[in-house]
């Protein structure tokens, strides 16, 4: 493994105030890069202090959007050490994407090494006031300063840190959720079952048309048939529906989310009996009209649970569990988070002490 060279930036950023985070506007002091060129291949993993990236206008980034992402965690302990979640499958997923997006794979241990070399760096950035967190954005840009639709010959592997403040302040309150029925985040045969920025500048116009009509975020249903629920929002969905979890199967158009993982072998080690399998809007409602849609929740990296009080469809409007987070999201948000920051043990290997 070729050795991460450190530059350490001269002088130190104030920290923001802990009571004032926002997501994604305060940045910490350094950054882990890595470049690759063709005929050498990925080289010169470092460290360097935050700063502006200097493109071509003509990068192929910018007109051809070869790029993916990923989005990962630090939590802080109660011991007061840090720890990342599952961090080695956030590497593997952003490989899967960039198999789609035709990027060279990434040396994984490599990759993880540069995430949990930067972090310890940074470790005075990891909040430690309940809820909070370090969020660590590794991401992957098309660099060749050309123009012309093929693969690029280098690229620029970069990850970046912020603090973040607590998603839930005031508790999980249950959000209202629309069946968007006009436009389609992705299709089989696509890249939505990576995360590449396309994915989610798709999902922009539904979302803001969602927000104008008094709902946070959009259910998504299948490009094809615009029958089968696949998403919601940026995240995967699960429902308990007459005592069975319910969520929709990987298909190639679904995010294999690592917080649904997580959820679906929590849910079988607890004996509840496990759906991956297509699923219609029309039967959703039906299970809701019929009393038998017990909890509805979103899962991901941001909110971990995001319970589904509201779901609206053309004319139809439903309660769940009357507009309260249920037992079962309660007991999944609860168990992940006590695992992420290191309150609960942990017989999956899931957490990460650095």
């Amino acid at each position: 493994m070729e050795q991460i060279q450190i530059n350490k930036a001269a002088a130190l950023k104030p920290l923001p105030d802990p009571a004032k985070l926002v997501f994604g506007k305060v940045f910490t002091d350094h950054m882990f890069l890595m470049n690759y060129d063709a005929g050498k291949g990925w080289h010169s993993p470092r460290i360097e202090p935050y700063a502006a990236l200097s493109l071509e206008p003509s990068c192929m980034v910018f007109h051809y959007a070869q790029e993916v992402f990923e989005g990962m965690k630090a939590y802080r302990d109660p011991e007061g050490g840090v720890r990342l979640f599952r961090p080695m499958d956030n590497v593997q997923r952003l490989n899967q994407s960039c198999e789609r997006l035709c990027i060279p794979q990434l040396p994984e241990d490599l990759a993880l090494e540069g995430i949990k070399t930067l972090v310890r760096m940074e470790e005075r950035w990891v909040p430690s006031a309940e809820g909070t967190s370090l969020y660590v954005r590794p991401f992957v840009i098309a660099t060749d300063a050309s123009l012309g639709v093929h693969a690029s010959h280098s690229y620029l592997f970069c990850v970046i840190c912020c603090p973040v403040g607590a998603y839930y302040k005031e508790g999980l309150q249950p959000v209202k959720i629309y069946v968007e029925d006009e436009d389609v985040r992705a299709v089989r045969g696509g890249t939505g079952f990576t995360k590449c920025g396309g994915n989610y500048a798709a999902s922009i116009r539904a979302g803001e048309r969602a927000e104008e009509k008094g709902f946070s975020q959009v259910l998504w249903l299948d490009g094809v048939e615009r029958k089968y629920i696949e998403e919601v929002g940026a995240m995967n969905v699960l429902f308990k529906i007459d005592g069975k979890v319910v969520t929709p199967k990987l298909n190639g158009s679904i995010l294999p989310g690592i917080t649904r993982r997580s959820c679906l072998d929590l849910l079988r080690d607890w004996g509840y009996v496990v759906e991956e399998r297509l699923v219609t809007a029309q039967e959703l409602f039906e299970a809701a009209e019929a009393g038998k849609l017990e909890e509805a929740w979103g899962s991901g990296t941001a909110a971990v649970i995001s319970p589904i009080g509201v779901l609206a469809w053309e004319d139809r409007r439903v309660t769940i569990n009357g507009g309260r987070i249920g037992d079962l999201s309660q007991k999944l948000y609860d168990t992940l988070t006590g695992i992420q920051w290191g309150r609960e043990a942990d017989p999956y290997g899931w957490s990460v002490k650095l």
